[in-house]
């Protein structure tokens, strides 16, 4: 069963770089991110959670929380921490999740169609695509979800954009246009008539009937 924008984020309870983690706990009320890798010391990973690491400060900013899930031990996260120190020049403070059985992996639906998860010996190929990113509200709901394949390494800074832009619109009659980035005009949403957009947001920018624009709520 697949997870869903707006299902309830799975909760769980995990061993973790930071110790006993209990998801819907530790989230509290912030928003948290969850982004998950198919094995500890694999190339681009270590590029990913390099790249988490040096966005500390933009995180903490937006109130969210980040944490790795990864399909190894605590002991292996420790030592792997290293080298995502080392690589990316930031202290990676995040929690890593040990998800040794992939209870979080099937819980969020990370696995690929046709992973096979031999005994032993497993590699990052029979759990490819568990690379996955969830951003989750203050509500414990999901707002956005993204996949990708070994192969090609996840843009940082649009899940950053794209916090930016849940956060903008959470719960408010907004959309963002394509492409848009933090201060740039929003959407106004076809549940308010003109005059009740232009009461709430100011003059409005109409391109068309359905298409109008108004400056970004502060």
């Amino acid at each position: 069963m697949s997870v869903r924008i707006n299902d309830i984020a799975p909760d769980f309870t995990a061993e973790s770089t930071a110790g006993t983690i209990r998801f819907h706990e530790w989230l509290g009320d912030s928003y948290g991110i969850i982004f998950s890798h198919p094995r500890d010391f694999t190339p681009v990973c270590t590029t990913e959670f390099g790249a988490v690491a040096q966005l500390a400060e933009e995180w903490k900013k937006r109130n969210t929380k980040v944490i790795g899930v990864s399909v190894d031990s605590v002991e292996d996260h420790q030592k792997w921490k290293r080298d995502i120190e080392a690589f990316g020049g930031s202290a990676a403070e995040f929690p890593i999740i040990d998800d040794t059985s992939l209870s979080v992996a099937k819980a969020y639906d990370m696995l690929p169609a046709d992973y096979y998860l031999p005994a032993e010996g497993r590699t990052p190929a029979n759990t490819a695509t568990v690379r996955t990113v969830y951003i989750v509200g203050p509500d414990k709901k999901v707002r956005l979800t993204m996949s990708y394949p070994m192969s090609v390494g996840r843009n940082f800074a649009e899940i950053l954009r794209a916090l930016d832009a849940v956060q903008a619109t959470d719960g408010v009659p907004l959309a963002t246009p394509a492409n848009w980035q933090p201060g740039q005009d929003v959407i106004v949403a076809l549940a308010l008539s003109n005059e009740q957009a232009t009461e709430k947001y100011g003059a409005l920018d109409i391109k068309l009937p359905y298409l109008r624009f108004a400056k970004a709520p502060k």
